[in-house]
């Protein structure tokens, strides 16, 4: 049995925090550049310097790459060898955000009640989600997530006869109902399978994986490759003002499901699609 401390959980999620909202992972800068050169309008490919160049301040004036500095979500993994000690898990995995939002300056975007709208001016709580794994380590994923992508996304309760078919269909549909208000160019993270909650995790969860990584399940991988292509050529282009970059990647997660059941959920990110990973 391996001891973790949680002084150790909040000293790292702090500075995750803080580094996820000013360093976009190389992947996605490379998918930038890359739009940048391929991107068939002079106004898509100017605006697509822009970002890069936003990109550069920040990480040079140590400031955030958006505004929206997200409300931060953690995927919590925790190996089943590993002893947690100090104070609760949660209080401490809260802990690290709050400090990693007041001692970063990041903006406070947390709300105590979706109705009364008082901000809790710390930007906790942030959405955890918990997940026992084998092994000694304790993987954390923060991903700060932005809401005017957030708003964009959506859960579709298929019918199975709706098939492969129907999922492009609410995947595209999403895509377009979004245009410019996901500030594109956009990662589309896809769940499909599950219920209709689990479909929504896997949407979220896939948006954390590399873009240049591809599923290793060949019709899924298919399904990515094609769907990128197909809104790419929808025409919302960067900023939403036209063009051949509407999306970065298209990430798709799947998971067994009823048989009387065909849960999809997109959830969309803004290029500024964030997330960091550590293991303890």
């Amino acid at each position: 049995m391996r001891v973790i401390y949680t002084d150790e959980i909040i000293k790292n999620i702090s500075e995750m925090c803080i580094e996820a909202n000013l360093h976009l992972s190389q992947d996605l800068k490379n998918a930038i550049h890359q739009g940048k050169e391929s991107e068939r309008s002079p106004l898509g490919c100017r605006i697509l310097g822009q970002l890069e160049d936003n990109m550069d301040i920040a990480a040079e004036q140590k400031i955030p790459i958006c505004q929206d500095t997200g409300m931060a979500v953690i995927f919590f993994n925790i190996g089943q060898e590993v002893h947690v000690e100090g104070v609760f898990l949660e209080d401490a995995i809260q802990e690290g955000i709050r400090r990693g939002y007041t001692e970063g300056y990041l903006r406070k975007s947390v709300v105590k009640d979706p109705i009364l709208r008082e901000n809790t001016k710390d930007n906790t709580p942030g959405i955890i989600h918990y997940q026992i794994v084998p092994g000694s380590q304790i993987e954390i994923i923060v991903a700060p997530k932005g809401f005017g992508s957030e708003n964009m996304s959506r859960v579709y309760m298929l019918k199975p006869a709706d098939g492969i078919e129907g999922v492009k269909e609410a995947i595209l549909n999403t895509v377009k109902d979004a245009g410019p208000n996901a500030c594109p160019p956009m990662v589309i993270g896809v769940g499909i399978g599950g219920d209709f909650e689990k479909c929504a995790l896997l949407a979220k969860q896939a948006l954390t994986r590399d873009i240049t990584k591809h599923s290793e399940i060949p019709y899924v991988e298919k399904l990515e490759i094609e769907m990128l292509n197909k809104i790419n050529s929808l025409g919302i282009g960067p900023g939403g003002l036209g063009g051949t970059t509407t999306a970065l990647g298209v990430n798709i997660n799947v998971y067994p499901t009823h048989i009387a059941g065909l849960p999809v959920a997109v959830n969309i990110c803004c290029h500024v699609s964030r997330h960091i990973r550590r293991v303890l």
